[in-house]
C-alpha cells in the first residue's frame, strides 16, 4: 500500500536521522542538553517506527543514540573516569545486541489467548524492544539531571535481569522442550476442539474473520482461531470467547493442530493458507469474508480447497464465467449468514422527499484491474445528493486511509457533510461515527445505497431496496456482463454524466424494483427469513459429522505463490 510505504520511509527517515543528529551534538559540539534531547526525540521516533514496521532492526540508530547519551551523562557528570558508568555503558551496549534476537526468538513461540496458559517469556520477549527504549531514555533523563551513574546502573541492571531469565528460558525450551507438548498444546487437548479457522492477512483485516465468530460459535461445537501474524491475538480474542493461538512458524502449527480437529475454515487466499492445507487430515473449507463480482471472488486459487461455501449458485456461476474450472461437488450454497438481521423492505418506498442514503466507497485494491473506488468522483454524487434533500450514510472501506490520495479525497467528503450538516442540521453520518455502526445498522437505516463493486451491494439485496453501482471502469453496456448484479442496480457512469437520471430512477421512480428479488435468491439463495442461517450452521456441521475428507478430489494442486491476500470485498 502507498499510503503504508510513506510512513514507513518517513519513520526510517526520522528514526536515522535523529539518531545521527543527537549523536553528532554530543560529541561535536559544547550543546549536551540539545543533544539529549536530540536522543530522547530520537528514542520516540524509533517507538513509533516499532509500530509502524513491526519487524524494523533499528540496532544502528540504537548504538548512536546509546552513545550519544553516554558521553553526554559523562560531560554531565564531569568527574573523569566513572566505572559505575563504564559498567553501565557494557549493559546498555549488552542488551542493544540482544534484545533484538531474544525478540526474534520469542516470537517463533507459540502464543494463545482464552486459554488458561500463563506463558509469560513471549509476553516478555515482545516488550523487550520498548523496554531498552524506555530505558535509554530513563538513562538520558538521568544524565540531564546529573543524577549519580548508579542511578542508571541499576535501571539496566533491572532491565538485563528480565533479559536475561528471558534468554535462559527460551534455551530451555529449545534444548529441553516438555515431553507432554507445550502449556499450549496441553491446554488445547484439554479444550478438544473439532474445527479452526485459520487466519492470515495484512493489518487492519480482523474484520474478515470477526463478521465470522458470532456463526462460528452457533455451531455449537468447540474451535480455535489460529491467526499467523501477533498483531491479531488480541484484538481477535477480544470479539470472541474460543482460544485464539498465534503460530508463526509450521512447528507451531503442528503444536496447536491437536488430533480432535476435523474442519479447517478460511476466509480469504492468504498465502499462509497454504501452510494449514497441508495438513491432510483436515476438510478445508472456504467461507470468503463477502460475496461481490469483484475478480478476485473468482480466484483459482480456491480449487485448493476441499468444499468452498457459496452465498447463492450466482457465486458458482462467477468463477466459470472466470474460465475456474473447479467441480460443483465442492461448492455449497449456504447463503449469507451476516444479512440475517437486515430489515426486508417488501414493498418499492419510491418518491422519498427526505430520503437517507448508504454511500459506501470500496479501496484502490491491490492491482490495477481490482481498483473499483469511486472515491476521485465522489464529490459530484454528494453534491446531488445533497440537494435533493438527502441524509448521507458515508461509510468508507477500512482500507481506505492505506492510499494517502484516496484519504484526502475522503477527508473532503467528510468536510462536505460537515457543513452541510451545520448548515441545514440534516443528520449526516461519517468518520468515526460511520465506523461505529455495523454494516448491518446502516443498512436498516438507510433507504438506498450508492457503492462501488464489493460485497456490500450483496448484503444490500438482502433489504429488497435498491441501489446503485459505480462504473469505474468506464465498461458502458459491458458493465452489467462483467458485473452482473449490477443489473439489478442503477450503473452510475465514471464521470457522473448520468447522475441526475440515475438518482431519479434510484429514489423517485425504482424501475427495477421487481427485478430485485430474483436477483436475491440466485445472490444469497433461497432460504427463509426466520431461519436464514441455518443453511450455514447445518452445512458446517455437516462436514464435522463426516468426520473425515470428503469424497470429492482435491484439483488444482498447492498455489506456488498467491497473493499475501485477496483484495478485500
Amino acid at each position: 500500500m502507498r499510503g503504508d510505504l510513506v510512513r514507513k520511509l518517513i519513520a526510517r527517515g526520522l528514526t536515522t536521522g535523529l539518531a545521527v543528529l543527537a549523536f553528532l551534538v554530543v560529541a561535536l559540539t559544547g550543546a549536551t542538553g540539545w543533544g539529549l534531547g536530540l536522543a530522547v526525540a530520537a528514542l520516540a521516533a524509533a517507538a513509533w517506527e516499532r509500530r509502524v514496521r513491526p519487524g524494523a532492526d533499528s540496532v544502528p540508530e540504537t548504538v548512536l543514540v546509546a552513545a550519544g547519551i553516554l558521553v553526554g551523562y559523562a560531560r554531565r557528570l564531569d568527574a573523569g573516569f566513572d566505572p559505575v558508568l563504564a559498567v553501565t555503558a557494557l549493559v546498555l551496549l549488552g542488551l542493544v545486541l540482544l534484545v533484538g534476537p531474544l525478540r526474534d526468538a520469542g516470537n517463533l513461540e507459540i502464543r494463545a489467548a482464552n486459554l488458561p496458559v500463563h506463558g509469560w517469556t513471549p509476553l516478555v520477549t515482545a516488550q523487550l524492544g520498548s523496554a531498552l527504549l524506555g530505558l535509554l531514555a530513563v538513562v538520558a533523563l538521568a544524565a540531564a539531571f546529573a543524577l549519580p551513574a548508579a542511578v542508571a546502573l541499576v535501571a539496566s541492571l533491572l532491565v538485563g535481569a528480565s533479559a536475561g531469565a528471558v534468554g535462559l528460558d527460551l534455551a530451555r525450551r529449545r534444548f529441553r522442550p516438555p515431553a507432554g507438548g507445550s502449556a499450549v498444546t496441553r491446554a488445547l487437548r484439554r479444550h478438544q476442539p473439532e474445527f479452526l479457522l485459520h487466519f492470515s492477512a495484512p493489518p487492519g483485516s480482523e474484520y474478515q474473520v470477526t463478521m465470522w465468530l458470532p456463526y462460528l460459535e452457533r455451531i455449537g461445537r468447540p474451535f480455535l482461531v489460529m491467526v499467523r501474524e501477533p498483531e491479531f491475538l488480541r484484538s481477535i480474542a477480544a470479539a470472541t470467547t474460543a482460544p485464539v493461538v498465534y503460530c508463526p512458524t509450521l512447528k507451531a502449527m503442528d503444536e496447536a493442530l491437536v488430533p480432535s480437529l476435523r474442519v479447517a475454515f478460511y476466509v480469504n487466499h492468504g498465502a499462509k493458507n497454504s501452510h494449514c492445507i497441508r495438513f491432510t487430515q483436515l476438510t478445508h473449507v472456504q467461507l470468503h469474508h463477502g460475496d461481490s463480482d469483484k475478480a478476485p471472488s473468482a480466484n483459482p486459487v480456491s480449487a485448493i480447497f476441499d468444499r468452498i461455501f457459496v452465498a447463492g449458485e450466482a457465486a458458482i456461476d462467477r468463477y466459470a464465467r472466470a474460465g475456474v474450472e473447479i467441480p460443483a461437488e465442492k461448492f455449497e450454497v449456504v447463503g449469507r449468514p451476516q444479512v440475517e438481521a437486515i430489515k426486508v423492505r417488501p414493498e418499492p418506498a419510491r418518491g422519498l422527499a427526505h430520503p437517507t442514503v448508504l454511500y459506501t466507497p470500496t479501496w484502490t485494491g491491490h492491482h490495477a484491474d481490482a481498483n473499483y473506488c469511486s472515491l476521485p468522483v465522489a464529490e459530484t454524487l454528494l453534491r446531488r445528493l445533497l440537494a435533493r434533500g438527502a441524509t448521507v450514510i458515508l461509510r468508507a472501506h477500512p482500507y481506505t486511509a492505506q492510499n494517502p490520495a484516496s484519504a484526502r479525497q475522503l477527508s473532503r467528503l467528510t468536510e462536505l457533510l460537515a457543513a452541510d450538516r451545520a448548515r441545514t442540521g440534516r443528520q449526516h453520518v461519517f468518520g468515526a461515527a460511520a465506523c461505529e455502526l455495523t454494516l448491518t445498522e446502516c443498512v436498516n437505516r438507510s433507504d438506498a445505497l450508492v457503492s462501488d463493486v464489493s460485497g456490500v451491494i450483496s448484503d444490500y439485496l438482502y433489504s429488497g431496496k435498491p441501489y446503485a453501482v459505480t462504473d469505474m471502469g468506464g465498461d458502458g453496456d459491458r458493465f452489467t456482463e462483467r458485473f452482473p448484479l449490477a443489473g439489478s442496480g442503477y450503473v452510475l457512469s465514471r464521470d457522473m454524466a448520468n447522475v441526475d437520471e440515475v438518482l431519479t430512477a434510484l429514489l423517485d421512480t425504482d424501475p427495477l424494483a421487481p427485478d430485485r428479488w430474483a436477483t436475491r435468491r440466485r445472490y444469497l439463495g433461497d432460504f427463509p427469513a426466520e431461519s436464514y442461517a441455518e443453511a450455514f450452521l447445518a452445512a458446517a456441521r455437516r462436514e464435522l459429522d463426516r468426520g473425515g475428507r470428503p469424497p470429492a478430489p482435491r484439483t488444482g494442486g498447492l498455489p506456488v505463490e498467491p497473493e499475501a491476500v485477496s483484495p478485500a470485498t
